[in-house]
């Protein structure tokens, strides 16, 4: 088990760091101040208009980088540090979460996919570790791994569904991100200084979720080595 702690250790770190960059980045660019004026809720609308999407409202949620779009009831859900706010991390932060709405408008095959998984995944972040190690320790105790084995087996086909989630994530962030940055080149919203803040937010912002996909990763070939690893 030290391999696994010790991997947990090494992720949690990475992962931390990441963050603290992304949150330092988000307040740097929090204190260059929009020429445009336009709040993160103002650019959000005009973004939705610009593509021709008026069923979709923007609407504020509380807390910090907790914004989202969700396509269940097609809303942009901005946090308070973004809706009011007229900067360049709260400009790239409206486009992004925007961009999503844009990949949901067409169909974009990536959020399609990605939407899909979610049933599965809600399931399995919660059962699948505990099915590998109940099914490890099973094995192990009864002296009869057959059925110990498939029960760990399980456990990792559902850990797989949960680190294709994260690799299907990529593409879409990344393309939200990419959709982003076109609008707010294109109908010069941002000044060459702003448009790089936001640029460089939007990036660090990307890499949280290439951590998380590694991380992810990085489990289930673990699991998958005490599980199949084991088995003569």
């Amino acid at each position: 088990m030290m391999g696994f702690y010790i991997l947990i250790g090494v992720i949690s770190l990475v992962s931390w760091l990441v963050s603290n960059k992304l949150k330092s980045k988000f307040k740097k660019y929090s204190q260059v101040h929009l020429k445009n004026g336009l709040s993160g809720a103002e650019i959000a609308e005009k973004m939705l208009a610009d593509n021709g999407i008026y069923d979709v409202k923007v609407i504020s949620t509380p807390g910090m980088l907790t914004d989202h779009y969700n396509p269940q009831n097609k809303t942009v859900n901005l946090s308070e540090g973004v809706y009011n706010q007229r900067n360049a991390a709260a400009a790239a932060v409206a486009a992004h979460e925007c961009g999503h709405a844009v990949q949901h408008a067409t169909a974009y095959n990536y959020l399609t996919m990605r939407s899909q998984l979610v049933p599965i995944v809600s399931i399995s972040s919660k059962f699948s570790q505990w099915l590998v190690i109940g099914g490890l320790i099973l094995g192990a105790a009864s002296n009869a791994t057959s059925i110990g084995f498939y029960i760990a087996v399980a456990g990792l086909i559902l850990m797989g569904f949960a680190t294709l989630f994260s690799f299907i994530t990529l593409p879409v962030e990344y393309d939200a991100s990419n959709r982003a940055l076109a609008w707010l080149k294109n109908k010069n919203m941002l000044t060459r200084e702003e448009f790089a803040g936001s640029k460089d937010a939007l990036t660090w912002a990307a890499r949280t979720y290439l951590v998380a996909a590694l991380g992810s990763l990085a489990m289930l070939l673990y699991w998958g080595l005490q599980v199949l690893g084991n088995r003569d």
